[in-house]
């Protein structure tokens, strides 16, 4: 109601902001990356705008600049970070010019709404085209590399993150050996800014410029890694000579697991490791972290509407289901019994299923998993006394 009223009040909030805005997209990843560059750039003392974590729809966006805006109507902060859904960037720069934008990668995502990665390439080229600054692209994924080829002749300075090839060789489903057609390990690897040379399980070391730093990620995993890659690199891009190694690796060893990815919490002196099940590559690069899990909660409703695509995950990781629950639970009881993977328990309603869960004996390594879709994600926080956002009770 307030943008329909009033459609210049977001441009005009960040217009005196130094550094402009900042939108940060892509298929997965978006806002993690969004938590790291955020972080990497308050460790640079400078104040940062950003949208709760998920709020990346253009209500979202707006709420969340309405309820910080002074009477005066401009924002205080240097710079603007914003997480934007892929559909709506579009939408959302006309209201709101981007300076700069970061693009983390295109892959199969929900089939429901983005039916193929060739309509989410025109829908990010759509506000890339905007950006005025800086047009930063993840190095291995060809479609992003062809998007910037093609607008090579815009304003904007590019630049890229990529990947080391051994690590991609390597690495897990989805973000290496070929399963994912989007990958491109090309000749556009050797001039990106900041690369990910190394990684020991939730430790990396980041090539920026050439120097060598390591980092702590908020989980362990590749695309942590990578995200942590994009990060930096926007980061590189605004500030130039002002980005400090030292500033990278005490920005990104302050954060938090963004809600729902990779993220642990705690019920009755008990760690929960939750992974968000959002679409067939996040879910697998998840999985292909996975050690042999214990005890093992997955929660699946209708914010999945098809959950079919599960059929191409490989579940190898899972041995088991302890509880399964959400008005989706026996289709996925059925993807679980062509996997030879036994299920415990199937008790759609969520109350009682988690109360099952929790009861369960505590695991000899400590850490229950849970695996779940983002809105079952959402209520079991909240079931658990996690009311806020990154970990707050």
């Amino acid at each position: 109601m307030a943008l329909a009223l009033a459609p210049g009040l977001l441009a005009r909030a960040v217009s005196r902001m130094s550094l402009g805005v900042v939108f940060v997209s892509g298929s997965n990843g978006k806002s993690t990356t969004t938590h790291m560059l955020t972080s990497i750039l308050r460790a640079h003392g400078l104040r940062v705008f950003s949208n709760p974590s998920g709020a990346n729809l253009p209500q979202g966006i707006a709420s969340a600049m309405l309820a910080s805006i002074p009477l005066d109507g401009y924002l205080r902060e240097d710079v603007a970070v914003l997480e934007v859904d892929e559909a709506f960037g579009a939408r959302l720069a006309r209201a709101l010019t981007p300076h700069s934008v970061l693009l983390v990668n295109i892959q199969v995502d929900q089939l429901n709404r983005f039916y193929e990665p060739a309509r989410v390439a025109g829908m990010l080229e759509a506000f890339a085209r905007v950006a005025t600054d800086h047009l930063v692209v993840n190095a291995d994924d060809h479609n992003l590399v062809d998007l910037a080829a093609r607008l090579a002749e815009g304003p904007a300075t590019q630049s890229a993150f990529a990947v080391a090839p051994a690590l991609l060789k390597d690495g897990p489903a989805w973000l290496a050996r070929g399963d994912n057609p989007a990958l491109a390990t090309a000749a556009a690897q050797a001039d990106a800014a900041v690369i990910v040379e190394s990684l020991d399980d939730a430790s990396a070391e980041l090539s920026i410029r050439g120097e060598r730093v390591s980092v702590q990620l908020p989980a362990r995993g590749l695309h942590y890694a990578a995200d942590a890659a994009a990060a930096t690199a926007m980061a590189l891009a605004l500030l130039g000579d002002r980005l400090a190694g030292a500033s990278v690796v005490s920005g990104l060893a302050s954060m938090d697991a963004v809600y729902g990815r990779g993220e642990i919490l705690n019920a009755n002196g008990e760690d929960i490791e939750i992974i968000t099940m959002k679409n067939p590559p996040s879910l697998q690069v998840n999985l292909d972290y996975l050690d042999a899990p214990e005890q093992v909660f997955v929660a699946v409703d209708e914010g999945t509407p098809d959950p079919s695509w599960i059929y191409g995950s490989d579940l190898s990781r899972i041995d088991h289901v302890d509880v399964l629950t959400g008005t989706k639970a026996w289709q996925l009881a059925t993807r679980f019994g062509y996997g030879e993977i036994p299920v415990h328990a199937i008790i759609p309603e969520l109350a009682p299923a988690l109360a099952r869960f929790l009861a369960l004996p505590k695991p000899s390594r400590g850490t229950k998993t849970m695996i779940v879709n983002y809105e079952q994600m959402m209520l079991i926080r909240k079931a658990l006394g996690y009311l806020e956002l990154e970990g707050k009770r």
